[in-house]
């Protein structure tokens, strides 16, 4: 299974962006999808997560009311949709993916994609 993320940049404090991450391959090993990032420094953490049908989602608190994960199972793909980004959301985005729950939101997915950069700064 390959993920590639994409969608990252330099945004202004209180702007918006939108992460892609398409899963190819063998997708059919992959069921729940998530979404960690780490800053310079910092340990990788879990932002969000969603479970292969959609229907049970994880927010980490600090993203909580401003991030929005989503899936679209016909292209095989996970979105994460940030709003009223902050510097401290600044990062790199790592997309996650796994046939187990407990996988994905423990910090061991089957499948890591690349990364994609997110700068919050005026």
């Amino acid at each position: 299974v390959q993920l590639q993320a994409s969608g990252g940049g330099l945004v202004q404090p209180g702007g918006s962006l939108r992460l892609s991450c398409a899963a190819s391959g063998s997708i059919f090993s992959i069921n729940h999808m998530g979404w960690y990032r780490q800053a310079p420094g910092k340990q990788r953490e879990l932002v969000a997560a969603i479970t292969g049908g959609g229907g049970g989602i994880y927010y980490a608190e600090s993203v909580k009311g401003r991030y929005t994960i989503s899936r679209d199972n016909a292209k095989n793909t996970v979105y994460l949709q940030m709003n009223s980004l902050k510097p401290g959301d600044t990062a790199v985005y790592y997309c996650a993916a796994g046939s187990t729950w407990s996988g994905v939101v423990g910090g061991r997915p089957s499948y890591w994609g690349q990364g994609t950069l997110v700068t919050v700064s005026s």
